[in-house]
């Protein structure tokens, strides 16, 4: 069924008879709501040109936290920049232009079948057929609000982190699909990418993601940026969420590493993201835009006890504290990263500090974030080691 959502009874009424199928109509906000409560298997909620633009956004983003198999599609007489901004970033699904009855029924369409499938991912799917377990794993973005403050390297070294020594499985999905640089980092050659899911989108699944991924070593495999970086067009907010959805179902955890952008593939991460460990360096520009990241954040409803904040490249000699850092975020800083040259030289070399030196301070810090943060153990030395020596051996 579909709940549409139009003050115009006439108008309405139009739009029923276009979309066809079981239709309930609701000319106030309180009255899609008590049609979402009477119902919990509602796929779609279609908002009228005359519905509030305010009105859309609150549903949206409420919805997409309490039911993300909810999908929400915006008929607007006019496609604005700003209007598909914010139907973006709120979790609207669709905008269809209302005087394009094929675009509308596209748009329903699509919504309906991504919300079968995510309804699916939901239910549970089989792993495999080798294994009736099926994962639930915790998906961790990790975001910097300004380019250069070392994102990438937490992300690599967080989800070896994770893996705890190759007893948990962890996927790290390098979602920076134009300039990504988790391949150079861990010198993968990125023969597999996520752009081979583009010609499979509508029908992707465990088995399709497996041979998309490249191992790098025991517990960890990564799904690498496109390499060339107009693909990026092609990879929708609907597909880079089913990815998410089926990723959960094989690995322990999912750690993306995200580009300082709010493109709707970005958008569409955040939203399926458990925790959100955003980095931060000491300097005020850094520290500006995270706080501008947070009020984002705050629009957003994305809850602000699953914000971990990361000061890297903390140095004392540069006169910016822990405590200066919290004053101006007005958020305790979760983990401290020292500086440290060795850092670069393991990124020039392709093998992450973890591995490298599992006692470095740098390592402690991302170990114990890992460990004490967001999973249940802390990677040892030893396990680490382990894994390195077995890296390229499975």
């Amino acid at each position: 069924m579909t709940i549409l959502y139009e003050p115009s009874r006439q108008v309405a009424q139009h739009f029923a008879m276009l979309v066809g199928g079981d239709i309930r109509t609701a000319a106030r906000l309180d009255e899609v709501y008590a049609l979402l409560e009477e119902d919990p298997e509602e796929h779609l909620v279609l908002f009228g040109p005359n519905t509030p633009m305010p009105e859309a956004v609150s549903v949206a983003a409420r919805q997409r936290l309490e039911r993300p198999t909810l999908g929400v599609v915006l008929l607007r007489h006019q496609l604005e920049v700003d209007v598909l901004a914010e139907a973006i970033r709120s979790g609207v699904r669709e905008v269809a232009d209302v005087n394009d009855p094929s675009s509308i029924l596209a748009a329903c369409a699509r919504s309906r079948d991504l919300s079968r499938r995510l309804q699916g991912g939901a239910h549970g799917r089989a792993v495999g057929t080798d294994s009736a377990a099926v994962k639930d794993g915790k998906v961790i973005t990790v975001y910097a609000a300004k380019g250069g403050c070392g994102k990438t390297m937490i992300a690599t070294n967080l989800a070896i982190a994770l893996a705890v020594g190759g007893t948990q499985r962890v996927c790290l999905i390098d979602l920076d699909l134009t300039l990504g640089d988790v391949a150079l980092s861990l010198q993968l050659t990125p023969e597999r990418t996520i752009a081979d899911a583009v010609p499979v989108a509508d029908r992707i699944d465990e088995t399709g993601l497996r041979t998309m991924v490249t191992p790098f070593c025991p517990g960890v495999d990564v799904l690498l940026a496109p390499v060339v970086p107009t693909v990026a067009e092609k990879i929708s907010r609907d597909l880079v969420t089913e990815i998410l959805y089926l990723a959960r179902s094989i690995y322990d955890y999912v750690v993306v590493d995200s580009p300082p952008l709010f493109h709707d593939h970005v958008v569409a991460a955040l939203d399926s993201s458990h925790q959100y460990v955003l980095v931060v360096t000491p300097t005020v520009t850094s520290m500006k835009n995270t706080r501008i990241l947070l009020d984002t954040f705050d629009f957003l409803d994305y809850r602000k006890e699953n914000r971990l904040i990361v000061l890297n490249r903390a140095d004392p000699r540069i006169g910016l504290s822990s405590a200066d850092i919290e004053r101006v975020l007005r958020m305790p800083v979760t983990a401290t990263v020292p500086a440290s040259r060795d850092v670069s030289n393991s990124i020039n070399r392709g093998v992450p500090l973890l591995l490298d030196n599992p006692t470095h301070p740098v390592s402690v810090a991302i170990r114990e974030l890992a460990g004490t943060k967001i999973g249940i153990e802390v990677a040892s030395p030893r396990g680490l080691r382990s894994m390195l020596s077995k890296r390229g051996k499975r």
